[in-house]
């Protein structure tokens, strides 16, 4: 996934898109999930919290809106002479596509759905505790819209669309989702000690490991995906066997404690300094 500028108008916003997920949104990200760790660590997020959450993601929001009808009207005196050249669609063509998109969300809801109450009765019939349920079977089968739409996005050179819908989708459930919880639940989100110990700590490692990677060159590599996907599956792997009090847990806990996660902070580090480098040599 690169975004490197071309000299195009094309790749010119790209660039500049770019830059903007770097500069603000996954700093945003970040702090947005070390926010929702200290809310959180009285055990609860109260109301007032969860309003205050959700505002910020209409201010966001609106941020993001007025920063893109900006991008549109400096790039439409460049993309003129392009957009003229591409063949006017006609209001019946919106509205079936429009058709298109309200029947992939009906179809996307109700096997998210199907997928979640399904996996959901089998985790229950094994004694999995619902917190389990929701960090592994749930947040897989309400996130595989946008895997389909993040990988799809990818293969058509999307790029922009593959990387803002995950991050996007980030900083929705943080602050959008929990927060509108929050807010119309008369006590509150209730937080697991559990979760403030290990599962949100994690969250915010993992939010931040995507700054230095954003950032080096604007490229996700190959492998760099293909680390993000082992450490999904081997966090799996820990609430698994945590949940069934697996001998093999402390043997895997020290693994990832002791040689994975240093390698891959030394890796980040790494990965930042050349980024710097290549940055004062330009």
């Amino acid at each position: 996934m690169s975004y490197s500028y071309s000299g195009s108008p094309g790749s010119s916003r790209l660039w500049w898109w770019a830059r903007q997920l770097v500069r603000l949104d996954v700093p945003l990200m970040i702090a947005a999930s070390v926010v929702v760790l200290i809310l959180g660590l009285d055990g609860r997020i109260g109301r007032v919290e969860g309003g205050a959450l959700f505002l910020a993601l209409l201010i966001y929001t609106g941020f993001l809106i007025r920063q893109s009808r900006k991008e549109n009207n400096a790039a439409a005196a460049e993309t003129a002479a392009a957009d003229n050249a591409k063949p006017v669609r006609l209001p019946a063509q919106w509205l079936f596509n429009l058709a298109f998109i309200a029947a992939g969300l009906a179809l996307l809801v109700l096997g998210s759905r199907w997928l979640v109450d399904g996996a959901v009765a089998i985790a229950q019939h094994l004694g999995v505790s619902e917190l389990v349920i929701g960090l592994t079977i749930i947040a897989a089968g309400t996130s595989l819209p946008e895997v389909a739409t993040s990988v799809i996005a990818s293969i058509r050179g999307e790029r922009d669309i593959a990387v803002g819908n995950v991050v996007g989708s980030n900083l929705f459930n943080l602050l959008g989702v929990l927060g509108l919880a929050s807010l119309v639940s008369p006590a509150g989100v209730s937080v697991a000690a559990t979760a403030l110990r290990f599962d949100i700590p994690v969250m915010v490692a993992v939010a931040i490991a995507c700054l230095p990677i954003f950032f080096n060159r604007h490229l996700i590599a190959r492998w760099e995906g293909g680390v993000f996907l082992a450490y999904y599956l081997a966090y799996t792997a820990y609430l698994i066997l945590a949940a069934t009090g697996h001998a093999l847990l402390p043997l895997f806990s020290s693994a990832m404690l002791g040689f994975v996660l240093p390698l891959t902070v030394l890796t980040l580090i790494i990965i930042t300094g050349r980024a710097l480098r290549a940055r004062r040599m330009k």
